[in-house]
């Protein structure tokens, strides 16, 4: 029987903190490759607790590292998050020789812990193929190819398609009937917290974000299927869930509402959390109330600006008018500003730092916590090719530079002190 290694990589940033987060697409291979006799192996680099905070939710262990050298006029500490490389590779000593190992990737600028990653089990297993695929590998396949060391770089979803590439290292799968759901499979012993999808992809185009360009269209699971999951968490001793989704509620008369429906009549008594951000234009009375019976205690909504030609501009999904009559919704449903939270953007092209002062004080008004949510441009979007033809950018550009920490640092041409003052501001507001 064949062995096969799947590896959820480092963190190599600034700052990283464990917002319910698992690699739900390395989840979904293991998935897929369920359906073949095989002996799955797991090693999650950033299944590692330094601090628990509340809701489940964890500071990662830091090792502080040299600053790389685009980063280095960025005066903060440089590291890698997660458990430590003499725990990798006694890991990688302990599971033995495999047959294929796939490596995920996430931020294309986390791409120094795949290459670490890869590195490593070239060093142990000298002569398995290591497949690396995810969100970097999908945006940045040029650069992924060139730098990761990989034998193979993966663009795209989890399908057949990935069955093709493991023939081509002369290996011949043998199928089996059936297969495991990504929940069901043994890879993690703390289960206070789970991420769940409900859907992939999102029907708008937002000019800022890669969801669009990630996936092909928009599907949305069956309700039924999404509650047998929820049940199957619940048994186990999950706490709380956070939905993942792009675009939770769209066609919620159909998709969320059934499902909130049954949560509340089973009576699970879960806690869920939306840390990707939610359309505030689909948010009625009966979603708004169904959410809070059900157990919902962190609500993140995207706003990302409060200029009406930007909001238009970058897709139009949500207009102030709009937003604040969504925020009174929630807020006659029993949430209070300590559940909701909205991001609001900072660094956009031509974004000027009044406009994000604007932004702020409308979210006061309308007393909400507020998230400066830094811009991060990403290779495929309307605001990438944006920078681009301008020449703020080129696109063979080190992915290191589009860190949200440091973009709007070295790329816009912010105040630093009234950058500091706004965060500071927001920051003593938020902890009324």
């Amino acid at each position: 029987m064949y062995k096969v290694l799947l590896i959820n990589p480092w963190v190599y940033d600034f700052a990283a903190v464990n917002m319910w987060s698992r690699p739900l697409g390395l989840l979904k291979v293991a998935e897929y490759m369920s359906g073949f006799e095989v002996e799955l192996h797991f090693i999650d680099c950033m299944d590692a607790v330094k601090k628990t905070k509340p809701f489940g939710m964890a500071k990662y262990p830091k090792t502080i590292l040299p600053t790389p050298e685009p980063l280095k006029d960025i005066k903060r500490r440089y590291g890698r998050y997660g458990i430590g490389i003499d725990e990798f590779q006694r890991r990688l000593e302990e599971i033995g020789e495999v047959d294929l190992i796939f490596i995920t990737s996430i931020m294309t600028y986390w791409y120094p812990g795949v290459v670490e990653a890869v590195r490593l089990c070239k060093k142990h297993h000298p002569s398995t193929p290591v497949v690396v695929g995810g969100i970097y590998a999908s945006l940045c396949y040029d650069h992924a190819t060139k730098h990761t060391g990989a034998d193979f770089v993966y663009r795209g979803r989890v399908n057949d398609s990935i069955l093709s590439i493991i023939e081509g290292f002369g290996i011949k799968l043998k199928r089996r009937k059936g297969l495991t759901p990504y929940y069901r499979l043994p890879f993690y012993k703390r289960t206070v917290y789970s991420p769940i999808l409900t859907s992939e992809g999102c029907p708008f185009r937002c000019a800022y974000c890669a969801s669009a360009v990630l996936w092909d269209g928009f599907s949305q699971r069956e309700p039924d299927d999404v509650i047998r999951e929820i049940e199957y968490l619940h048994r186990r001793g999950v706490k709380d869930i956070a939905f993942y989704d792009d675009a939770l509620l769209v066609g919620s008369d159909t998709h969320l509402k059934p499902i909130l429906r049954e949560i509340i009549g089973r009576g699970f008594n879960l806690r869920f959390h939306t840390p990707n951000g939610i359309h505030a234009r689909f948010i009625d009375e009966e979603t708004a109330h169904l959410m809070k019976r059900a157990g919902f205690v962190t609500l993140r909504l995207s706003l990302e600006t409060v200029n009406p030609l930007r909001q238009a501009s970058t897709g139009g999904k949500v207009y102030n008018d709009e937003f604040a009559q969504s925020v009174n919704i929630l807020k006659g449903a029993g949430f209070r500003k300590e559940h909701i939270g909205v991001y609001l953007m900072y660094g956009l092209p031509g974004q000027e730092l009044k406009e994000v002062k604007e932004g702020v004080e409308f979210l006061m008004g309308l007393q909400v916590r507020v998230h400066l949510a830094e811009f991060s441009p990403i290779p495929g979007t309307g605001c990438w090719e944006e920078l681009v033809k301008k020449g703020v950018l080129t696109e063979d550009l080190d992915p290191l530079l589009t860190n949200n920490t440091v973009f709007s640092l070295l790329f816009c041409d912010y105040s630093l002190s009234e950058l500091r003052m706004l965060k500071s501001q927001v920051s003593e507001y938020n902890r009324l």
